[in-house]
């Protein structure tokens, strides 16, 4: 069998089975996520160097193999057919080529079909302001961020510009004019797409990771000036999210950053994926929605007491992780015990229970 045709074989099970993931690794049969556990697919032999080689040789893009030649890593996304698409990442482990595949389905589902709370709606109406969508990896973000971008492109008529590395969810565009631009091949990296975005006569700017300084600088510069804009970033809650943020500046810079943060939050999504009694995953969330409270604990470094303010702040629209835990064991959604193992604060869990 050719390296395509298997390749073909093997991401038709992960769509069939409704897997997340796939890894294929020299030395072991091909290994799918499903419902967050990894599975064996003892039914294929154990794959070899040259059968992974063969495999990512065959699906990268064109001059993508020759980088990987040189970095020993590569990142781009797979088309598979009309059914999906995958983002891969193949790297280099103890000489052989490691292939890990992410499926990115090709509908963009709605804020009720994911089990996401209705308040969301609100950020998909916001004019401008900084958006975050933030937690651990493989909890859904971005899956979370593309139904928040399809409902600006559902309701409004904006001109509305990704910057991805590489480009995940395809949106078609509907009320809104949509261009999705890939780092490194429309652009040589997010902050200079980022930049080149003031130019463009952009409403909505979607950037698919702040990973450094810069981008996170031009993002909130952004949000100050009259742009919505979305990203993701690998933090646990809303106070680690804004105190990572801050952490990436000097210390002399810090202080400003803080005014500035606590005027361009709009607000601030955190999301665990929890295994569902019936079968497969059901987000816990937390929301922090920036008001003249948590703008105050922001600007004066207080960022220890906003899990507080959130707790009580409900009646504004926030929601903290061990309530929405709590509720989901309540509505028969969740094993007690996979909640508390994913709570904040045991005993605030507790209390709830």
């Amino acid at each position: 069998m050719t390296a395509l045709p298997k390749v073909s074989e093997l991401l038709d099970i992960v769509v069939s089975e409704d897997g997340s993931d796939i890894h294929l690794s020299a030395g072991s049969p091909p290994i799918i996520r499903v419902s967050g556990s990894l599975v064996p697919l003892v039914q294929h032999p154990p794959l070899t160097p040259a059968d992974t080689e063969a495999m990512l040789k065959s699906m990268a893009p064109e001059g993508m193999w020759e980088t990987f030649g040189v970095n020993r890593a590569i990142d781009f996304s797979y088309a598979h057919g009309e059914k999906a698409r995958f983002r891969v990442n193949g790297y280099q482990v103890q000489g052989a080529v490691t292939i890990a595949m992410r499926l990115i389905p090709n509908e963009i589902r709605s804020f009720a079909s994911l089990n996401l709370p209705p308040i969301l709606e609100v950020f998909s109406q916001k004019t401008q302001g900084f958006f975050l969508v933030v937690g651990p990896v493989g909890q859904g973000k971005s899956t979370t961020l593309a139904a928040l971008l399809d409902r600006i492109n559902e309701t409004r008529a904006e001109h509305i510009v990704t910057i991805e590395d590489p480009v995940e969810y395809l949106f078609d565009q509907k009320r809104s004019l949509i261009h999705q631009r890939e780092v490194r091949i429309d652009a040589p990296d997010f902050p200079q797409a980022l930049k080149a975005a003031f130019r463009e006569d952009v409403n909505v700017i979607m950037v698919g990771e702040m990973r450094d300084q810069e981008t996170i600088s031009s993002a909130v510069t952004a949000a100050e000036t009259g742009h919505l804009v979305l990203s993701t970033l690998h933090t646990n809650n809303a106070a680690q999210t804004i105190d990572r943020i801050i952490d990436m500046f000097p210390p002399n810079q810090q202080d400003q950053v803080r005014v500035q943060l606590a005027g361009s939050l709009a607000g601030i999504f955190s999301q665990r994926l929890v295994p569902r009694i019936a079968g497969g995953l059901i987000p816990a969330y937390e929301l922090l929605i920036n008001n003249s409270a948590i703008a105050n604990l922001i600007r004066e470094g207080r960022t220890h007491e906003i899990t507080t303010v959130i707790q009580t702040s409900s009646q504004d629209g926030m929601i903290d992780m061990d309530r929405s835990l709590a509720e989901l064991v309540r509505r028969g959604e969740v094993t007690i015990e996979h909640a508390y193992e994913r709570a904040s604060d045991p005993k605030t869990f507790e209390r709830y229970i």
